[in-house]
């Protein structure tokens, strides 16, 4: 961790979208050690403190971060298993990840060594210690149906903590650790680690969305090869912008901007699509996708004549075209919010976190 924090870049240097001001100060963790140490001092100081891990669920004001930033840098993958060596896909594993490793690189060598369950989470930028906190999903897959536990420092108590998965209240992009805050800047929870268990096997968990099953030439329910699965998710992320490229402005982006609303099934609008709501078992409540209203409200692929624009590849992803500013971005969302609003009576809601600025 450096000393007195480094010359702080603008956060538009640390963030997917490209986009932030700068912040008064910035420290990079590498140890758990200093992670827990940057956050209590600040706290102490009275100094607001934003947690950074792939900045890519961030939108930050153009005004920057009045605070201290600090950047989780920690590494480790410890991998405890069952099973023998005559037959290594017996048992399970559990694996205990620091919050700053990649986790696209987590999903490739959970692939490489055979771990089942994360596979269909491939090219989700990020960070791992993010992942609990959104409760990350893609493709019929989400964190919470492999995560064992979770450590974090609690900033209100003071203290490490672990807690168990049936204690983090996941939800559609949702748990504790996103709803629990210290103040107007920061969760409660700092991700020190994350424990996942996971099986071992050669195919993966039972594929359970309908355009991956199309690609991979399965039924739904299901299962492939795990590089076959981790593969064709990264070819369909690509076509859609979601894989991170330098090069392409449509990748410029906090990925799904909004979340696929859940509502009462009579609110439903009509030709909508809808998926059963695990949280409703009666049927009262559905999910419905965030790109079709938007679509159907007359915003179309690439709609926008400004340095924010919606992705040219999907209608769910809000980009930076280059030059952009977060009030050019915040703009463009709230223009389309309303837009679904007025046409179908539905309020979305942002996926990002909203750092300095709101809609």
């Amino acid at each position: 961790m450096s000393g007195p924090g480094e010359p702080a870049p603008r956060l538009a240097d640390l963030t997917t979208l490209r986009l932030g001001g700068p912040a008064r100060r910035l420290v990079t963790a590498t140890t758990e050690a200093d992670l827990v140490a940057a956050v209590a001092g600040a706290d102490a100081a009275g100094e607001p403190v934003l947690v950074l891990g792939g900045g890519s669920n961030l939108v930050v004001a153009d005004e920057g971060f009045a605070g201290t930033v600090v950047r989780v840098a920690t590494r480790g993958v410890t991998a405890d298993t069952d099973g023998t060596d005559d037959d290594p896909t017996c048992g399970g594993v559990l694996v205990t990840v620091a919050a700053g490793e990649d986790w696209d690189a987590l999903v490739a060598l959970a692939v490489e060594r055979g771990w089942v369950g994360l596979e269909a989470l491939a090219g989700i930028p990020g960070a791992v210690g993010a992942t609990p906190i959104q409760n990350v999903g893609a493709y019929g897959q989400e964190v919470a149906q492999t995560i064992a536990r979770v450590r974090v420092y609690d900033r209100h108590d003071r203290a490490v903590r672990t807690v168990a998965a049936a204690d983090c209240g996941f939800g559609y992009r949702d748990s504790r650790f996103k709803r629990e805050r210290h103040d107007d800047a920061g969760s409660r929870h700092v991700v020190l680690d994350v424990t996942f268990q996971l099986t071992r096997g050669e195919l993966s968990a039972p594929v359970g969305y309908a355009e991956l099953a199309r690609t991979l030439g399965v039924e739904v329910g299901a299962r492939a090869p795990l590089a076959q699965v981790r593969d064709a998710v990264l070819g369909l992320r690509r076509g859609k912008g979601m894989v991170l490229d330098p090069a392409d402005h449509d990748t410029w982006s906090a990925g799904s901007f909004f979340t696929n609303p859940v509502l009462p099934a009579a609110d439903l609008p009509a030709g909508a699509p809808a998926w059963p709501d695990p949280d409703s078992p009666g049927g009262e409540r559905v999910k419905t996708s965030a790109a079709w209203l938007i679509q159907h409200a007359g915003f179309e692929r690439g709609h926008g004549s400004g340095p924010a624009r919606l992705s040219t590849k999907h209608t769910l992803a809000l980009t930076n075209r280059g030059g952009a500013g977060t009030a050019d971005l915040l703009a463009l969302a709230r223009e389309v919010r309303d837009g679904v609003r007025d046409a179908f009576g539905v309020s979305l809601v942002p996926e990002p976190v909203l750092v300095g600025c709101s809609l």
